[in-house]
């Protein structure tokens, strides 16, 4: 069957491909999908936030083509879907990001046109970036005319555009969606998924991953190697009733996650999708057979070439760890999984 013409670039985001996936956790009792959401055209579910943010500024008035500038905080995903998206409308884009921020997501906002403000220096009371971002990003606010925030951090619409994302994932298993597994950052995500599971009284048990080092869930803040989940400080829009299970994973966890998913899936996962790989791995055990789970994998791997996927960045961080990755598969629950993460 042929598809329809889309009109213009911005009609691709959404509708990501629901996969299952066969070969990963042999044994497994249940059935396990993955929400694939790299298809989005700027490679992330970054994307459906985005364009729910700006579409509505521009249909409000307040976001005018030609006219106003979008300022926006984001060292990652959400800044390349904002980027496409402003080019796309003819609206300039001021994004302030860290010194911590890769060269490739640098070369990818100035392929798109987006002027880009670097940060260096952390928040002298926190230490952390984010707070020292988010003061920049105020004092463009205040001085540029015509600036625009999107607030990804606050802004309701972020998540209300996930409430989509979940009516696909239902529609596509007929309603029958046991477990999502949901990595949180900004809560957008999670937060709209587990609204629509609610509103619509699906059966579903909300996981949030998160990342050990991250405060949102009240965890001491600590240094973190990966990025796409977690944060140093709880965002605006975190509802901690919104998730009804926390499962926290290591850095290193994401690294063999994500290793061993493109050797049994050939899938080449972003660090925030292998955190919901390793958080199944974790969590199975609890997981009764013949369930539906579903991952969200909010990005793809082809940002983390130089760190993930890199043997010498891998090697100078956590030693000689591929013996991790390279023997025989754990099954979701397996304490050997856990156990080899420990020792490493």
């Amino acid at each position: 069957m042929s598809r329809p013409v889309l009109h213009g670039i911005l009609e691709t985001i959404g509708n990501t491909p629901l996969v299952e996936l066969g070969n990963v956790f042999p044994g497994f009792r249940s059935r396990v999908f993955a929400k694939m959401e790299r298809f989005n055209p700027g490679g992330s579910v970054k994307d459906r936030s985005a364009l729910s943010m700006l579409r509505s500024g521009i249909r409000e008035g307040r976001l005018i083509p030609g006219h106003s500038v979008v300022v926006e905080s984001s060292s990652g995903n959400l800044a390349i879907g904002i980027a496409q998206i402003c080019k796309y409308f003819g609206i300039d884009f001021v994004c302030v990001v860290d010194a911590k921020t890769t060269g490739q997501n640098l070369a990818l906002l100035a392929a798109y046109g987006a002027r880009v403000e670097v940060v260096t220096t952390p928040d002298p009371v926190t230490g952390e970036f984010l707070e020292a971002r988010l003061a920049r990003v105020r004092e463009l606010v205040e001085t540029l005319p015509g600036a625009y925030w999107p607030n990804q951090y606050a802004n309701p619409l972020n998540p209300r555009a996930h409430r989509e994302t979940m009516r696909e994932i239902a529609e596509a298993l007929d309603g029958r969606v046991d477990y999502l597994f949901s990595p949180v950052s900004t809560f957008g995500t999670l937060l709209g998924c587990a609204t629509y599971v609610r509103d619509h009284g699906l059966p579903t048990t909300v996981v949030a991953v998160d990342a050990v080092g991250s405060a949102i869930f009240g965890q001491p803040h600590s240094p973190r190697l990966i990025p796409g989940h977690g944060a140093s400080v709880p965002p605006a829009l975190f509802d901690p009733s919104a998730a009804d299970e926390v499962v926290h994973v290591t850095d290193l966890d994401c690294v063999v996650a994500c290793r061993r998913m493109v050797d049994a899936e050939g899938i080449l996962l972003g660090g925030s999708s292998g955190a919901a790989v390793a958080a199944l791995e974790k969590f199975g055990d609890r997981i009764p057979g013949g369930s539906n789970v579903v991952l969200m994998f909010p990005d793809g791997g082809d940002r983390y070439l130089g760190t993930i996927y890199s043997d010498d960045w891998v090697g100078e961080r956590f030693g000689e760890v591929s013996h991790l990755w390279k023997g025989a598969l754990a099954e979701p629950g397996d304490p050997r999984f856990a156990a080899a993460v420990t020792s490493a």
